[in-house]
């Protein structure tokens, strides 16, 4: 996701101006519009797809990191032995 400098950073108080302009542009472009305050970024405006997009991907990320861990520190097993051993105890 890229940001354009010219367009997608806005003052608070152009938001209160023009608040359905910018959320047009944020449902337009995908994009997220930063807002500052006195010339610093305040806040940070999303369309919701896309932030529940994002929540998606961090949610899977936080599944994934214990298993990079475990790969890393060398605790796995390769997936054939896995399933030999799985049918023997289950004789399947």
């Amino acid at each position: 996701m890229t940001i354009s400098i010219t367009e997608d950073i806005r003052s608070i108080t152009e938001l209160k101006r023009n608040a359905n302009s910018v959320l047009e542009q944020i449902h337009k472009t995908k994009r997220p519009v930063i807002l500052t305050v006195n010339g610093k970024a305040e806040a940070v405006l999303l369309d919701a797809k896309e932030y529940e997009k994002i929540i998606n991907a961090f949610n899977l990320l936080k599944l994934l990191a214990p298993a990079e861990e475990d790969i890393k520190e060398g605790r796995y097993r390769e997936a054939r032995e896995f399933f030999q051993e799985f049918k023997s105890g289950k004789e399947i």
